[in-house]
């Protein structure tokens, strides 16, 4: 497929409106092709940042009223009706009003945004690991050695990914494949555990301080988000949350 051509393709499949054989086809090229992920990747983010902020504001009263006006006075073309003086005032301070929380907000929460942007990482974390349990999406290296598993990842991110195995402890390494989170490539790592698989995102973290694992939970898959060795990590599954952080504390070792 060539990328460069229109976006038609990236737009229909974000769109959900491609049938299933453009899907598959246009999923594999995600995995290879860094522009179109970064644009996907882009789309994800404003489309859930729209859907998770409140948008809609009543319309102030003195703005109806100049519009009704200005359709009376189309109408009879030289009849005028009065707005209020009132609703003018009313709009200046309910823009006042809009303004000074806003900055009380950034005074109070200067955090918000940050979590925020957390939030929407998770978001993607699951949703890539939802995917993942598709038919054919699992690996793109399918392996329970590690030394087969990471240097399969050499030249394709621009970063080396830690791989352990940990099967001894009853999380065996079956794979690993590349995805796409945060606006970049990443790394996924596979982990199974009885008939449960673990999906572990790493990427270069933007602060080298490492930070403890933070659990969550996202439509019924448990989370967990640490920083480690100047990497960032996302595990996700639907094992129990102890079993979870059993896991991670294995591979925090």
């Amino acid at each position: 497929m060539a990328c460069e051509s229109d976006g038609r393709l990236l737009q229909g499949y974000f769109d959900g409106e491609l049938d299933l054989i453009r899907t598959v086809e246009f999923e594999e090229h995600l995995k290879t092709c860094a522009d179109c992920a970064r644009v996907f990747g882009d789309q994800q983010i404003l489309r859930r940042s729209l859907q998770s902020s409140n948008l809609y504001e009543r319309a102030p009263v003195a703005l109806r009223l100049r519009i009704q006006a200005k359709l009376a006075s189309d109408k009879s073309q030289h009849t005028l009706i009065a707005i209020p003086r009132r609703g003018v005032f009313a709009w200046y301070a309910a823009a006042a009003a809009i303004i000074a929380a806003f900055l009380l907000g950034a005074i109070l929460f200067p955090n918000l945004g940050r979590r925020q942007e957390k939030d929407l990482v998770a978001d993607e974390i699951v949703a890539s690991h939802i995917r993942s349990l598709q038919p054919g999406h699992l690996f793109d290296v399918q392996s329970t050695d590690r030394h087969t598993v990471k240097p399969w990842f050499d030249g394709k991110l621009d970063f080396a990914p830690p791989v352990v195995d940990l099967a001894p402890a009853g999380f065996a390494l079956v794979g690993g494949r590349l995805d796409y989170a945060d606006g970049r490539p990443v790394a996924a790592l596979v982990y199974q555990r009885r008939l449960h698989y673990v999906n572990v995102f790493v990427w270069p973290a933007a602060k080298v301080q490492d930070a403890p694992p933070v659990s969550q939970v996202r439509d019924g898959y448990n989370i967990l988000h640490w920083t480690q060795g100047g990497m960032t990590f996302w595990a996700v599954s639907d094992l129990a949350g102890d079993e979870l952080r059993s896991f991670a504390d294995l591979l925090r070792k």
